[in-house]
């Protein structure tokens, strides 16, 4: 079992990839899983190019062809600490099947952690959000974008509609588990 503290216990994938669509959690649960397991934290919405900000502040979905180069950047972040012999832990939407399957490419290995809320609960966390540049608007777009996980993916899902901590707990015990 998954302890707190106990680096040896902790789970064997270089990389940890929390994902879901905007609202879910994704930076602050990536963060305190990063601090937990000791490793390096990176929020793959910081590696986008800025022409991918200025569209989804505009309101415009991305497409695939947007998504490729931040995908290539946000794996060449994960091999570039892969060569320095750090682990990893990034928060990063991986809405599509093809995108993980980009991502998993990354040397070390991958472990998505997708935490999944309620449409209602995402809208309500969107709303209450301020400084951040996907809006509201853009939730219908993630969810109609999101691929569910299949049986043969690196992946686990986790509750994350309750306390930080509780969703915390429940990634480590999900990855412990698989």
């Amino acid at each position: 079992m998954l302890q707190e503290g106990v680096d040896d216990a902790a789970p064997t994938d270089r990389h940890i990839c929390v994902m879901g669509v905007s609202g879910s959690g994704k930076t602050t649960i990536a963060t305190r899983l990063a601090e937990r397991l000791d490793r390096s934290f990176c929020d793959a919405d910081d590696l986008h190019p800025q022409s991918n900000i200025d569209k989804m502040a505009a309101g415009t979905p991305l497409t695939d062809d947007d998504r490729r180069p931040w995908l290539d950047a946000v794996v060449a972040w994960c091999d570039e600490q892969a060569a320095a012999g750090a682990s990893t832990v990034f928060a990063c939407s991986a809405l599509k099947r093809r995108y993980r399957d980009h991502l998993a490419q990354a040397s070390g290995g991958v472990l998505f952690v997708e935490l999944a809320v309620p449409e209602d609960e995402l809208r309500r966390r969107l709303e209450s959000r301020t400084g951040h540049y996907m809006k509201v608007a853009m939730l219908a777009s993630q969810l109609k974008t999101f691929e569910d996980l299949q049986p043969d993916e690196n992946a686990v899902t986790v509750d994350a509609t309750g306390e930080i901590e509780e969703t915390v707990a429940a990634a480590l015990r999900a990855a412990d588990d698989r």
